[in-house]
């Protein structure tokens, strides 16, 4: 029913005048101008259909949309002509695995050191017998007994020829009065020096070989291609424990040790192999079994072996040792001079114009200095804690080449004969000059 029915029920008339009151009724509501104005109740479950069809319609279209999309262009996973892509790999190995991984157990230790153990056995069967011992016996006075008691030591060696020629060190042989050589075999023979260089701890001793004895002399090795890492293996009498071998590497190369003369041994090899009393002369072998240097010595505060053991250069054994079996001796080229260390700080002392050299603090009487007329130092000084002889020459250079110390041109000459000649610039109360210097044999 509407307000325009006839039958619809409308509100009493208002009286003439009189403001209509705002009424409302179940619908419509009078207002002012007393026009009537109706209100329909609203519907609320039209409003959701329609917006529940709405999504609906919506969702579908979207999936609709997607699908198409899915079948015009399909990604690769979803082809049916192309493979899967390979899954990325986090690392990538330098060699491919075996494709039956499971099937190849790991090496077993023995496969793997084996080699190493063969090598090393075949080198000593080689070598071993060409090693030696040596005992010496040196007389000394007991002033507690007030007689003459003999010392023994003991060394080792390895035969050099057929000839029965033993290398070892210089220290081994010293003061011996008598010298007995062991072989391989267990025969005792005596022994006789035949010659020695105290400045490279080099000996040669000699004995005469029994007839059909076969020798296979030791070989020697370029000790100039000697590299930190390589295989050392020493074989020798630790403690009279004969051919005894021990295994290392080559520690460090180019080694400098003083001698107890004072002279310094150059290029010396350093190893780790066990080097103990009684190893001295034997040799330091590579994985080739040649000889790379003769051992000479250790660094040990307790005696035994630390790891911290020295060898002769083979290249060093190589050249004097001829010598010692020729003549006895080795001929090392002389200066005839001794000096001292110049520094910046002493120059500065001083007042002298070079910053290095060598300050001659004295000349061996008719040696090669003073036969080419280079002067000694005549007093001496302190210049903070060190003793200083100035007053002489201040050598500069060798043939060109700038000496900062003795050592530097020690080394330097060491590498001369004797009778070559050399070109020496030196200071003479501050003034430049230089000279031939013959060089000469160091005294023995």
């Amino acid at each position: 029913m509407t307000p325009t029915d006839p039958s619809y029920p409308h509100p009493p008339a208002e009286e003439q005048g009189a403001r209509p009151a705002s009424t409302i009724y179940d619908g419509w509501r009078a207002n002012d101008s007393a026009v009537w104005q109706v209100r329909p109740r609203r519907r609320l479950a039209p409003a959701i259909a329609r917006f529940v069809a709405g999504v609906l319609l919506s969702g579908l279209l979207a999936a609709g949309l997607v699908l198409a999309l899915l079948y015009l262009a399909p990604p690769a996973a979803l082809r049916r002509d192309t493979a899967p892509l390979p899954e990325p790999r986090t690392t990538a190995p330098a060699l491919a695995a075996p494709r039956d991984a499971a099937a190849l157990p790991p090496p077993a230790p023995a496969a793997v050191l084996a080699p190493l153990d063969d090598a090393i056995a075949r080198i000593y069967e080689e070598v071993s017998p060409s090693v030696v011992n040596i005992t010496t016996t040196a007389y000394a006075y007991d002033f507690f007994r007030f007689s003459v008691v003999p010392q023994q030591g003991s060394g080792s060696g390895f035969l050099l020829d057929d000839q029965g020629h033993i290398a070892t060190n210089e220290h081994v042989i010293r003061d011996a009065s008598t010298l007995e050589v062991t072989l391989a075999d267990g025969t005792k023979l005596p022994g006789t020096l035949v010659g020695r260089d105290a400045t490279n701890d080099l000996a040669v001793v000699r004995v005469e070989l029994p007839a059909g004895t076969v020798v296979r002399p030791v070989r020697f090795a370029d000790s100039s291609t000697v590299r930190v890492g390589q295989a050392a293996i020493a074989i020798g009498n630790p403690f009279g424990f004969e051919r005894t071998v021990t295994t290392g590497v080559v520690s460090s190369i180019g080694r400098t040790l003083r001698t107890p003369q004072g002279r310094a041994m150059r290029g010396v090899i350093q190893t780790d192999a066990a080097i103990n009393p009684g190893n001295s002369g034997g040799p330091l072998l590579n994985a080739r079994g040649e000889a790379v240097g003769i051992n000479t010595m250790i660094f040990s505060p307790s005696g035994g072996s630390v790891g911290v053991g020295f060898a002769i250069p083979s290249n060093t054994a190589r050249r004097w040792l001829p010598e010692l079996v020729t003549q006895g001796h080795a001929s090392h080229a002389w200066t005839g001079f001794e000096g001292q260390p110049l520094t910046p700080q002493i120059a500065g002392a001083l007042r002298l114009p070079a910053q290095q050299g060598i300050l001659i603090a004295s000349v061996a009487a008719n040696g090669p200095a003073a036969q080419a007329g280079l002067r000694a130092g005549n007093r001496q000084v302190r210049v903070g804690n060190q003793q200083l002889v100035i007053g002489g020459d201040v050598v500069t250079a060798v043939d060109g080449r700038p000496v900062a110390d003795p050592d530097a041109l020690d080394a330097y000459v060491d590498d001369k004969r004797v009778g070559d000649t050399v070109r020496l610039d030196y200071l003479r109360d501050g003034q430049p000059a230089s000279l031939d210097l013959r060089l000469g044999e160091r005294p023995q």
